[in-house]
């Protein structure tokens, strides 16, 4: 499922301010300049987005006019923005103040070096970013608005990665204003705090559109799937993974497997139908489903959709994001649980799994194809699932979760390392991922629980902890992140400011 704004491939647009003092020549130089910039970010292949080159802004009106016309389209996902003279910043107030996408500010100069013998004005009076960009700096930080600035040459690999970063969270804010997510069961786990939430206010906030449908829905078009698209995706599936023995064509549990692909075909179609980016399941409203969905969403989460088990919308629409975000890097985003310790001390470790649900896109390579098995589930009362079972591959990882704090959500980032199992697991029937919370596990785990965080997160190969916080800057999310430098004493005075900074906001 790939990620289009309105039908539309993504683009990020550059912005340069400059004004008319400097004359005719001037400006041409400033076009020119600009343009090779951005032609140089936009071919550099890092950035997540097209990058398109927008005329040399020198008055008011121009400002404005450009402002509002990146806001209503819906393919421009952000702007970028650099001044290349002294661009005076009252001229930036009408169009900044109405700019509705996400705004990067580059702080950056079109020469590397000084001419050192050959410097005059005239080199001067181009290359003013020195103090054009603390100008507009300024206008940005007096109309307090949210921002990401990027210092340093627009040649230089780090300040390319750090406007990538921005551009990776500016697509995740495109993709979560058009967010529409299909809760079948339309319901909560009965009693579980953590995956419920305001709906109306994230719909408000972040874009999202959460409707519960009932499972009966789904119940006519798993039936009416026809023999021969069964046959056509039952191929894929020999094809894609190691099939186990009962699962083989002519063995005792194929029908299981042939229904897992009814369930798939028919939830793929009401999601496409539907135009939805992001589902959930619930295991005690299933009325008339022969078995719990795991293989069905395991699949459509790799091919882009967001998911979330006992009807958490929220862990769902973080996993679409982060999918979104990825942008064709490697590595895989799955939703996790935090299921189970390994406590030797000195050794320390979290299995996170879930039931069935885990997205094969975190899966180790190296370990060859994905087994497709089927196991019992006692929970649920419903018929034997078939799965994927696989291990998550090392190597850095991030946890991601939205919590409902009353009066506003809190979004949870928590670095960490995910490493091989040190013993094989051949009785555990689901797919998993070992890994250690950063710093160590004892602050990793007392961190996330001091701040409220879920049992449920959108677990991130491809998306780092800054760009899940630039995210929640853009949104107005308080964003606390737990990495290698966690303090526990830091962290809970964070809590109590940023407690005391939400309510005086409202």
């Amino acid at each position: 499922m790939t990620h289009r704004v309105n039908n539309k491939a993504p683009e990020l647009w550059f912005l340069t301010g400059s004004q008319h003092l400097y004359g005719d020549e001037t400006l041409e130089k400033v076009a020119r300049n600009s343009q090779q910039i951005a032609a140089s970010l936009d071919s550099s292949g890092k950035l997540p987005a097209k990058v398109v080159w927008k005329p040399v802004l020198t008055g008011p009106d121009a400002i404005l006019n450009v402002c509002l016309a990146a806001s209503a389209a819906p393919e421009c996902a952000g702007v970028i923005t650099w001044m290349h003279t002294f661009s005076p910043a009252k001229m930036w107030i009408a169009g900044l103040t109405r700019l509705q996408k996400p705004l990067a500010h580059l702080h950056t100069q079109f020469n590397r070096e000084l001419p050192w013998g050959e410097i005059d004005m005239d080199f001067m009076n181009l290359n003013q970013s020195a103090h054009g960009d603390r100008e507009y700096g300024f206008i940005v930080a007096r109309l307090r608005l949210n921002r990401t600035i990027v210092v340093g040459h627009w040649q230089d690999p780090e300040a390319v990665d750090e406007l990538a970063s921005w551009g990776r969270a500016a697509l995740g804010l495109a993709e979560s204003r058009q967010l529409k997510i299909a809760r079948f069961g339309g319901m909560n786990m009965r009693e579980v705090a953590v995956t419920g939430g305001d709906r109306v206010e994230a719909q408000i906030q972040l874009g999202w559109s959460i409707n519960g449908y009932g499972v009966g829905d789904l119940v006519g078009p798993i039936a009416e799937v026809s023999d021969a698209a069964v046959d056509r995706l039952m191929k894929e599936y020999e094809a894609s993974y190691v099939l186990a023995s009962p699962l083989q064509r002519g063995a005792e549990r194929h029908e299981s497997l042939r229904y897992a692909a009814r369930q798939e075909i028919a939830m793929r179609a009401f999601l496409e139908a539907g135009g939805f980016g992001a589902f959930t399941t619930t295991f005690e409203d299933m009325h008339g489903w022969k078995q719990i969905p795991g293989l069905a969403c395991q699949r459509l989460m790799a091919d882009g959709y967001g998911f979330g088990a006992e009807g958490d919308w929220k862990t769902a629409a973080l996993v679409r994001l982060g999918k979104v975000m990825t942008a064709g890097r490697p590595g895989g985003v799955s939703f996790m649980e935090d299921y189970t310790y390994h406590l030797v001390k000195g050794k320390e470790r979290i299995l996170g799994a879930h039931m069935l649900e885990v997205c094969p896109s975190i899966a180790d390579g190296a370990d060859g194809k994905p087994s497709l098995e089927i196991h019992p589930l006692d929970i649920g009362g419903m018929g034997d699932p078939a799965r994927l079972v696989f291990d998550a591959r090392p190597g850095p990882a991030v946890n991601t979760t939205l919590v409902d704090m009353g009066g506003r959500m809190r979004m949870i980032v928590a670095e960490l390392d995910v490493v091989k199992a040190d013993h094989p697991m051949p009785k555990l029937p689901t797919a998993r991922a070992v890994w250690i919370p950063r710093p160590d596990f004892k602050r990793g785990a007392q961190g996330w629980i001091e701040a409220g965080g879920a049992h449920h997160a959108a677990f991130c190969q491809a998306v780092t902890a800054h760009e899940w916080e630039t995210f929640a800057g853009m949104v107005g999310l308080e964003a606390i992140r737990l990495g290698a430098d966690l303090d526990l004493r830091a962290l809970r005075n964070e809590l109590r400011w940023n407690d005391a900074a939400f309510r005086l906001a409202r």
